[in-house]
């Protein structure tokens, strides 16, 4: 896929666009009504859980992108306030809603706690050089997360449609699902267009790369239980079979913009590593688990 040109004004009249065509989702719009409600737990349990706690935890990601880029534009503000957030938040709302329907235990997610690491990152955001490194690995991580959501919710869509779980596919799965890929553009977008401005000299390029193969994780999993969860949605929804056609949709903005002088690399090694590696972790817990229980 080629990659898009892009400019300040294109990006926002994409945020503009997004906030009025993807309000946040009504709660009152979601049918929980199901055929078979243990097959869905069954099917789902720690997809749900493991998702649902992503998708809650928003209000922290807005805590740390404060502290990670304290001079973020105006643009980036009100995608993250305005529109990102607001959606967001009625996803996990829908998803804990969900969860509560299956019986399953309620979500715990961390609302407010904001790392060593990311305030440490925030410190060195002070410096402009390594503002703009750090706003490139946001816009990065941003559009991988959000591949990575859409691609999630597509396997559940279509697994819900085959269990004739047609309600809850429509108003609860679906409806997440279509208000994804307008964040990708937005991430995709502002990584793009920060490249190509020529922003980033030769070494801060270097140093988002060095950063990015040793920061690189699934999507809300800080810590190795966390990485041990996010394997659920690999497992579960039937993604590792095909794995490295996954990642590669999950990387390409990356792999676009910081890996385009390395010919043949369609998958960065360290995206694959970490997701082959939280299926693993994911695979191992499972079989542990009903040792531990008898």
């Amino acid at each position: 896929m080629s990659t898009p040109r892009a400019d300040d004004q294109r990006i926002r009249d994409h945020v503009t666009r997004l906030g009025e065509l993807h309000p946040p989702i009504d709660p009152a719009s979601a049918d929980y009504s199901m055929r078979d409600v243990a097959a869905v737990r069954d099917r789902f349990a720690d997809v749900l859980a493991y998702m649902a706690r992503v998708e809650m935890e928003v209000e922290r990601n807005v805590l740390e992108l404060a502290v990670l880029l304290p001079g973020s534009s105006d643009v980036d503000r009100t995608f993250a306030n305005d529109v990102w957030s607001p959606q967001e938040e009625r996803h996990g709302v829908l998803l804990d809603t969900l969860v509560g329907h299956l019986g399953l235990p309620p979500v715990q997610a961390d609302l407010d706690t904001v790392s060593p690491k990311v305030r440490l990152l925030g410190a060195l955001a002070h410096l402009p050089a390594l503002h703009e490194v750090i706003r490139l690995l946001y816009y990065l991580t941003g559009a991988a997360t959000e591949r990575s959501a859409t691609i999630a919710y597509q396997s559940m869509s279509a697994s819900l449609a085959e269990m004739g779980e047609h309600a809850l596919r429509e108003t609860v799965v679906d409806a997440i699902k279509a208000q994804e890929p307008g964040h990708f553009a937005f991430y995709r977008l502002s990584a793009t267009h920060l490249v190509q401005s020529g922003a980033l000299s030769p070494w801060q390029l270097h140093l988002a790369r060095f950063l990015r193969s040793r920061t690189f994780g699934p999507v809300g999993a800080n810590g190795a239980e966390q990485r041990t969860d996010s394997g659920a949605v690999l497992v579960q929804l039937g993604l590792e079979d095909r794995i490295e056609h996954h990642v590669r949709d999950i990387a390409r903005v990356e792999s676009q913009l910081l890996w385009a002088q390395r010919e043949g690399m369609a998958v960065p090694p360290y995206a694959l590593r970490a997701f082959r590696e939280a299926a693993e972790r994911y695979r191992e817990r499972a079989t542990r688990q009903p040792a531990l229980a008898a």
